[in-house]
């Protein structure tokens, strides 16, 4: 049996003769066979090195924190980032940085059973599964491929194959995440290869954010992390990030509270909070903190007087059983309830584009409506509606689509 603290191979990630033989087909015939051009570049390129930073020093946890968990649910032995038994979902690593666009490698050891995954573009807050992706990190070598299988994009997207050395052995990886395109290969090989846009569950999630590591109770190890980025695809505009973008904003009608707390926006009393340019076609997303049952809003192409003039408005209301809660298209169509509490910090996701608009409350689909009348550009607006329940916003930026 190989040593589990045996030293990672040093300079490159091996690469199964197969691999090699199938490189030296001839092109013509190879590209003809696959239709993959990209396929082809990405395999001549997996051994390249250049441009790659640790993301593990191997000594500590630094650029990287514990979430939603014990400060022991994860902690470095023997030059191996380790999970502890005792810590179990929802406790995960977070990396410090986000990231759009990316090549991510690594090895992790299997012995036994074994149920972990590696986050993609998790959220700051919330559920990192579904505002995000997984990479489902399994044991079992399933012959036919599911949903929860090793290598799964979870549990969206089965594998090609399944790819795992469980029997106290290193398995290697490799994340290849290009919007739309995502690719990963488990030792050498390919295993998932997959345009985001064409799969409806994933084509929403977030675009750039942390890389994360999941403990669901096992004491799966990982050593050799590293990463290049690529370039960025998407631009965003920050309508709140820091205090200097209170500036952005101006009272729209009533007599709001909206004050500028460093990162956060805070808002309470009655009254309209607007952006000072139009936005027509955008998407937005922002996380959000209130107090318990709250009344609050988000409003988009509005007239520029909160809601004396023309306006949509998803509501902000965390009470279930209400007419419109949190998530709905107020006075149009009630939204599904999100899994939301107060207090904690939420991610929100607008989406209007022509007569549709989108929300996502938390990695959830809670309100999809393709019935707009309205399509005149206006200011977005925040509503503070409820005296005396506060609700709080950051990380608000807004994209022209």
């Amino acid at each position: 049996m190989p040593d589990p603290f045996s030293k990672p191979l040093a300079g490159h990630l091996h690469k199964p003769a197969s691999d090699y033989n199938q490189l030296s087909m001839d092109r013509r015939s190879f590209l003809a066979a696959t239709g993959a051009a990209g396929a082809l570049l990405a395999a001549a390129q997996s051994d390249d090195e250049s441009g790659f930073n640790p993301l593990f020093n191997g000594r500590s946890l630094d650029g990287w924190s514990v979430q939603d968990g014990a400060e022991r649910a994860f902690y470095v032995d023997s030059g191996h980032i380790v999970v502890h038994e005792s810590a179990g979902y929802p406790a995960w690593l977070r990396s410090a940085r986000q990231y759009e666009n990316f090549d991510f490698r690594g090895e992790f050891y299997v012995k036994g059973w074994c149920d972990s995954g590696i986050y993609i573009h998790a959220p700051e807050h919330g559920r990192p599964m579904w505002c995000g992706m997984e990479f489902h990190i399994f044991h079992q070598v399933d012959q036919q491929p599911a949903l929860e299988s090793m290598g799964a994009i979870y549990p969206i997207v089965a594998p090609r194959k399944v790819n795992v050395k469980n029997n106290g052995e290193w398995n290697t990886f490799r994340i290849l995440m290009d919007w739309p395109r995502l690719q990963v290969w488990t030792n050498g090989e390919m295993v998932q290869d997959v345009d985001i846009e064409t799969v409806p569950d994933l084509r929403h999630r977030l675009r750039s954010g942390h890389l994360g590591l999941q403990s669901l109770s096992y004491p799966i190890r990982f050593r050799n992390l590293r990463l290049r980025e690529l370039p960025s695809k998407v631009a965003w505009t920050a309508l709140y990030e820091t205090s200097a973008d209170f500036a952005r904003w101006h009272v729209s009608d009533g007599k709001p509270n909206f004050q500028a707390l460093g990162g956060i926006l805070y808002s309470d009393g009655n009254g309209h909070f607007a952006t000072q340019e139009k936005y027509r076609d955008f998407e937005l997303q922002m996380y959000v903190r209130h107090e318990l049952h709250h009344n609050a809003g988000v409003m988009f192409r509005t007239a520029g007087t909160g809601s004396r003039g023309r306006h949509y408005e998803i509501q902000l209301h965390d009470v279930e059983g209400a007419h419109y809660p949190t998530g709905s298209l107020y006075s149009v169509k009630r939204g599904s309830y999100p899994r939301i509490a107060a207090r904690e910090w939420w991610l929100f996701q607008l989406r209007v584009k022509d007569a549709t608009c989108l929300v996502r409350i938390n990695g959830e689909t809670v309100l999809e409506y393709d019935k707009l009348d309205n399509l005149d550009e206006g200011p977005i607006e925040l509503q503070a509606h409820d005296p005396g329940r506060w609700t709080e916003y950051k990380h608000i930026f807004v994209q022209r689509i």
